[in-house]
C-alpha cells in the first residue's frame, strides 16, 4: 500500500481490486471493486480512440518523413523535375485547366491531361514524387478507420462497425476516383 494516498501500489496497466471496506458503495449496479490505471495519459479513451490515436499518429510521422525526404530529392535536383525549379513561379497563377494544359503542351507531350491517379506515371519526376507522401497523408483516415473496425466487431459494437466499415467504402471510392463531383 502506497501510505500517501491508501491507495494499492500499482505501475502503469495494473489492475488492482479495491479492498478497503470504509468506503461508501459507488453507483447501484455498477462494479466499482475493480480499479484500472490507464497506461497513458489519457484517461477514460476506449481502446478504439486509442488505436485510431497511434495508427494517425504513426501515419502522421511516416507521411511528414517521406514528405521531407522527397522534397529534398526535388530541391536538390536529385531527381529531375517535370518543370524546372526556375520557371515554377510562371504557373503559379494559372487554374488548374491551364496549368495541366500547359504542363502537358510544354512538358509531358501525352495524348491526355495528367487528372486523377495519371500522376504516378510521372512518379520518377522530383515534383510528381512529392505526390506520394500527400497520397499517403490523405490515405491515413482510412487506414484508421479499417485498423479500429476489428477492435468494433471484438465488442460488437455493430453499430460503430458498420459506420467505420462504410467510412472505409465511401473514402476509397472517393480516392479511387469513382465517385466524382462537378464535370
Amino acid at each position: 500500500m502506497n501510505e500517501e494516498s491508501n491507495a494499492p501500489d500499482m505501475t502503469d496497466g495494473e489492475i488492482s481490486t479495491n479492498e478497503s471496506t470504509d468506503e461508501e458503495p459507488g453507483t447501484p449496479g455498477v462494479d466499482d471493486s475493480i480499479d484500472v490505471v490507464a497506461s497513458d495519459a489519457s484517461p477514460g479513451a476506449l481502446e478504439e480512440q486509442l488505436l485510431y490515436a497511434k495508427i494517425l499518429e504513426v501515419g502522421m510521422f511516416l507521411g511528414l518523413g517521406l514528405l521531407l525526404v522527397s522534397f529534398a530529392l526535388y530541391v536538390l535536383r536529385i531527381l529531375p523535375p517535370v518543370i524546372p525549379i526556375e520557371q515554377l513561379s510562371d504557373y503559379w497563377t494559372m487554374n488548374v485547366h491551364d496549368y495541366l494544359g500547359a504542363l502537358n503542351e510544354q512538358f509531358l507531350h501525352q495524348e491526355h491531361l495528367l487528372t486523377g491517379w495519371s500522376w504516378l506515371s510521372q512518379i520518377g519526376k522530383g515534383d510528381y514524387l512529392n505526390f506520394i507522401p500527400i497520397a499517403i497523408l490523405s490515405a491515413i483516415t482510412i487506414v484508421c478507420y479499417a485498423g479500429i473496425t476489428p477492435v468494433l466487431i471484438r465488442k460488437k459494437d455493430r453499430a460503430y462497425a458498420i459506420m467505420a466499415l462504410l467510412e472505409v467504402f465511401i473514402l476509397t471510392l472517393a480516392a479511387s476516383g469513382v465517385l466524382t463531383v462537378g464535370h
